[in-house]
């Protein structure tokens, strides 16, 4: 089983768009379920994992968006009009834990927003970051860095080009990073 993350960012950094929005609602390439390589994506998984604020509003959707997918939810509460078959802790650890006892051999997708995706990250359970970096600039709106530590260690794994001009790029997260320097390594 490997957790993978997968989150579109517009090419100056956001991961939403200004109003709040995920940034790939933006992009007039965008069909839900369809675009930007998730069907390819989502073949090798059987769960989703997410935060309370990420679920909720799928309570409200016409159509449940995670329909051949197990749900683990990390939250403080049970969302009421949660359906029972959706798992939902307060402790990411004792969620792991149930997601890993629940696996049947398939891979995770990590749905979420930053802070959701740091704190799998510093259980040392994130295996991959997935980014499609969208040929749009934003200007504001949330950033995926604020929750992931800039000694987190990315290794490119592979890249590729997407209809639409968006580029997905696929990093591991086993790397390891050195201390950034103090100045450009061409005035070393």
């Amino acid at each position: 089983m490997q957790i993978r993350a997968r989150m579109s960012m517009s090419a100056d950094g956001f991961v939403t768009t200004p109003t709040g929005w995920p940034s790939l609602t933006a992009d007039p390439a965008f069909v839900s379920g369809e675009s930007h390589g998730i069907r390819e994506f989502l073949k090798g998984c059987e769960a989703a994992l997410m935060g309370r604020t990420t679920f909720e509003p799928a309570l409200t959707n016409e159509r449940w968006p995670w329909p051949d997918l197990d749900v683990f939810v990390l939250g403080s509460h049970r969302p009421a009009g949660t359906p029972d078959h959706v798992v939902t802790d307060s402790d990411p650890l004792r969620l792991l834990e149930k997601l890993r006892a629940a696996n049947r051999g398939g891979d995770v997708h990590l749905i979420g927003g930053p802070r959701t995706i740091g704190t799998f990250h510093t259980l040392g359970a994130l295996d991959t970051l997935e980014l499609v970096v969208l040929p749009l600039l934003f200007g504001s709106g949330m950033r995926l860095t604020p929750a992931l530590s800039p000694d987190t260690g990315l290794a490119f794994q592979r890249e590729r080009a997407l209809p639409g001009g968006a580029v997905e790029i696929v990093y591991s997260c086993r790397g390891s990073r050195s201390r950034l320097p103090g100045m450009p390594a061409s005035q070393r």
